[in-house]
């Protein structure tokens, strides 16, 4: 094989060491006390890093240099759409009065333990 084959076959070998060890940590990280926020907080940076290395070796984007950064600011920008949503549905609630579902549902009891 060429130098330059060879030279790739490293950069597999390095970037599958690399998911694998992330892996581990998103199991190890699992284990760990965390927050709600904090546990979406810290999964979803491996997960962006792991998916990261899979888009820019596997699939040689780290090569392609015209349009990455079009797709990247379009998707980013979907991504904020997508974020706000939610926010926009529950700002047109503020102020009114509405029913919460299962309302009707029976209090429960106060007597002490």
């Amino acid at each position: 094989m060429s130098e330059d084959v060879q030279a790739h076959i490293r950069t597999y070998m390095k970037v599958g060491a690399a998911l694998a060890v992330l892996t581990v940590l998103t199991v190890a990280v699992s284990y760990l006390p965390f927050g709600v926020p904090l546990a979406v907080t810290v999964a979803l940076i491996i997960a962006a890093t792991k998916g990261s290395l899979v888009v820019s070796f596997f699939m040689h984007l780290i090569e392609e240099k015209q349009g990455i950064y079009a797709t990247l600011l379009l998707t980013a920008f979907f991504f904020i759409v997508l974020l706000f949503i939610p926010l926009l549905g529950h700002a047109d609630k503020v102020g009114e009065y509405y029913t919460v579902p299962n309302a009707n549902a029976p209090a429960a009891e106060t007597g002490g333990h």
